[in-house]
């Protein structure tokens, strides 16, 4: 066991290498990999059960005691990278398909990763994961209601089907995990250790069903699509930042806002696309969970330098022991 977890940790610190290596190998080999796509809502289920098995009811306790900085990052991560989602499709004029796939990754909550880029970058561990619990809790009616809201302009949205793929794909598994990890207890300590590659296998299942079934899509589009990619996720960062600044956060707050901001749920935004509207509609979310996880990592590496020598809480040290052996893509 302590062999699979150490290679699992390796994998995990790694990831960004696999996504890449795979994705180019379902570019270059699609059809090695198009088989995959019947299961991307279990693979992302397989995810969020991981994600369960790690919350504990600690987890939510930052919501009574920092209300302000979970409410003002779970409002922001909801209305900050939707309305530049929006802003990024009327400004490139994309195609109905692409536009809303990028809408899609605006509209999803916080991605997994976070936690681990908000620990690299020696931001509020608490406040991050706590954020990251919430808004992806809030995403059965929040994600559906907000895509209807922006997105229907292009293409007929269902509100109703969004929430039922939502709760079956996300929620469910995620209460499942909880309860298995209530009920077990320590028994499941060590089977956490393994959850960074069965994660990386998960997203990495995802993203190269994905691009498989989209190569001549890319080809013609690619490029556009990436652009829009990486000014969405740099913007979210920087806004971030800035709003933190303004909210006149603390910098390990600030930190903590602009990574939960800029990083998204895009597992779930590529599975959504690719079950309620058509393949390409996924490429955004499958680019953008490429890419965040290279972003995030830059973005956490500067960050760390600012305001050296702060020194963690033991709320932070209690947290990070918890998650560190947790690092998922995605996500």
């Amino acid at each position: 066991m302590k062999a699979l977890i150490k290679l699992s940790t390796f994998i995990g610190n790694t990831f960004a290498v696999w996504v890449i290596l795979f994705a180019a190998l379902a570019f270059a080999l699609p059809g090695g990999f198009t088989w995959i796509a019947p299961y991307i809502n279990l693979l992302l289920g397989i995810i969020m059960f991981g994600m369960g098995l790690t919350l504990k009811f600690r987890d939510f306790k930052q919501v009574v005691k920092a209300p302000k900085e979970v409410i003002t990052l779970v409002i922001a991560q909801y209305t900050i990278m939707p309305l530049i989602a929006l802003g990024l499709v009327l400004l490139f004029q994309l195609p109905a398909e692409i536009a809303i796939g990028v809408i899609l990754v605006g509209c999803a909550p916080g991605g997994t990763s976070s936690n681990v880029m908000t620990f690299l970058a020696k931001g509020n561990m608490a406040l991050s994961v706590t954020a990251t619990s919430v808004s992806t809790l809030l995403a059965p009616v929040i994600t559906p209601a907000l895509t209807l809201l922006l997105a229907s302009a292009w293409l007929p949205v269902s509100f109703s089907a969004m929430f039922i793929s939502i709760i079956q794909i996300v929620l469910v598994p995620i209460a499942l995990g909880v309860a298995v990890q209530y009920l077990l207890g320590s028994k499941v300590e060590q089977a956490v250790g393994v959850l960074p590659l069965i994660s990386v296998i998960g997203i990495i299942g995802v993203i190269t069903a994905v691009v498989s079934n989209n190569v001549e899509n890319i080809l013609t589009s690619g490029l556009l699509i990436f652009a829009v990619v990486v000014l969405h996720n740099l913007l979210g960062y920087l806004t971030g930042y800035l709003l933190g600044r303004v909210f006149r956060f603390d910098l390990r707050d600030t930190k903590t806002l602009s990574i939960e901001i800029g990083m998204q749920n895009s597992g779930l935004a590529t599975t959504l696309a690719a079950t309620h509207f058509s393949p390409i509609a996924a490429v955004p979310g499958a680019l953008f969970s490429v890419w965040h996880n290279i972003s995030g990592s830059l973005a956490a590496n500067w960050l760390s330098k600012l305001g050296k020598g702060q020194e963690l809480t033991e709320e932070d040290k209690a947290t990070i022991e918890q998650h560190k052996e947790v690092k998922k893509s995605e996500i």
